[in-house]
């Protein structure tokens, strides 16, 4: 499958009479954005912020990060089996990109693991969102909403409103063209027979209750192991529904600038050869682990991998789904890179992961979870404060009286994505 990803460079945003981009600024009407989502009867209201890199601006609690995009001509739409109900077949063609900006969605809590992004001050050294020209998605839902129905609530607000500002991009002409191409199992390895043959296993978060990854529009719990090209990532094939650990969070903006899968394209036809990307889910219950498990390894043996890396999103259970997929593929004589973040405890001395096996032999950190800092005061606050204690990270005097928050840096927005967006990581001494 081969993909144009067509780059427009904005340098600002700002409130519009329409929604538009003009001269590398973006511009948004808070009217035209919000009245797509208050056509759900689960909102009560919505309204838009804008916050920029170096402001004083505390974004929480922070449910899902999006990046606008447009399918300027191939098959499906962006955001395929959620918008306009297409479930067609994405990754080709062209896609129009409204670079460096993104669609943040906040509001009330609905779990314990929605997440701040400061875009100043220490915490914005944590979060690859406070580079980012944010335009944020304030919700409040109807009273007394059952909290999965208020997260598919936001989830489609948010998609719709991408959707929406995509659209300003669908005739601009970009300032850079890029081109990714993967081709069939047998074409691509006799495009470059010298090179080693590596595979990504992408593990995708789907324990339930509020933790879930959807896939052409399906939940990903309900799906087997299965081989997808890596430009149906760029066209949003893939997108966030869950509440996991905020620096755990692997984002919508993520699964469409996958860093693993720009990685492995630079490198592609150079030193190595990039055959595909194989996607499984991470399930609660043992006998599901096993037969997920044993389908990635069957899958990278009949792709004739010499490697692959495997990436997971979450901790705890789902490092018993990373170790079991690292056991059988090294079994199948394809060596493996395993990709996740650490749990040491405040002190360092606890296990920093769930699950081990003498095969997991090559692993990158994206760094602890449980480090604490100090995030001072912001000048303002999108969305509300009143909940920072009771996230993930925080606890029972976290937030300060001068509006300063003493955290574990897990409260954070994918702090320690094992993506590799951050800039932590670890060594052995």
């Amino acid at each position: 499958m081969k993909l144009e990803l067509g780059k427009i460079m904005i340098d600002d945003i700002r409130y519009g009479d329409i929604t538009e981009v003009k001269d590398k600024v973006l511009y948004v009407n808070n009217d035209e954005l919000t009245s797509i989502v208050l056509e759900d009867e689960r909102i009560k209201s919505a309204k838009i912020e804008l916050a920029r890199p170096g402001e004083s601006v505390r974004i929480t609690p922070v449910k899902d990060v999006l990046q606008p995009r447009v399918k300027v001509s191939g098959h499906g739409t962006n955001f395929p089996g959620v918008i306009g109900n297409k479930v067609k077949q994405v990754g080709k063609g062209r896609t129009h990109v409204l670079e460096n900006t993104a669609v943040v969605t906040v509001g009330k809590i609905m779990g314990f693991q929605e997440g701040i992004i400061d875009m100043s001050g220490i915490g914005s050294e944590y979060t690859p969102f406070s580079k980012t020209l944010n335009v944020c998605l304030v919700l409040e839902p109807i009273d007394n909403i059952e909290p999965h129905a208020y997260e598919t609530a936001a989830r489609e607000a948010g998609l719709k409103v991408t959707n929406y500002i995509g659209e300003t991009a669908r005739n601009l002409s970009p300032d850079t063209l890029e081109t990714f191409e993967t081709k069939g199992f047998i074409d691509q390895a006799n495009q470059y027979p010298d090179l080693p043959k590596v595979g990504y296993v992408c593990m995708l978060q789907s324990q339930g209750l509020l933790h879930d990854t959807y896939v052409y529009g399906v939940d990903a719990k309900n799906i087997i192991p299965t081989i997808m090209s890596p430009t149906e990532f760029m066209d949003g094939a893939v997108i966030s529904g869950n509440c996991v650990a905020s620096c755990d969070k692997i984002p919508t903006y993520l699964h469409q600038n996958d860093p693993i899968i720009e990685d492995l394209y630079k490198k592609h036809g150079k030193e190595l050869n990039f055959m595909g990307v194989i996607i499984t889910n991470e399930n609660v219950f043992l006998a599901d682990k096993e037969r997920c498990s044993d389908a990635v390894a069957k899958l990278a043996k009949m792709m004739c991998l010499d490697g692959v890396i495997i990436s997971e999103e979450g901790y705890g259970n789902p490092d018993t789904d990373l170790m079991m997929n690292c056991k059988k593929v090294e079994q199948e004589g394809i060596r493996t890179v395993l990709i996740t973040d650490e749990f040491p405890g405040r002190d360092g001395k606890s296990e920093s992961l769930a699950d081990a096996v003498k095969e997991a032999d090559a692993l990158v950190s994206c760094g602890q979870g449980n480090l604490v800092i100090t995030m001072p005061p912001m000048d303002k606050v999108i969305g509300t404060l009143e909940d920072i204690e009771t996230m993930i990270g925080g606890y029972d005097g976290s937030l300060k009286a001068d509006g300063s928050i003493e955290a574990e840096i897990q409260i954070i927005i994918s702090a320690t994505s094992a993506f590799g967006c951050n800039k932590l990581s670890a060594r052995m001494y």
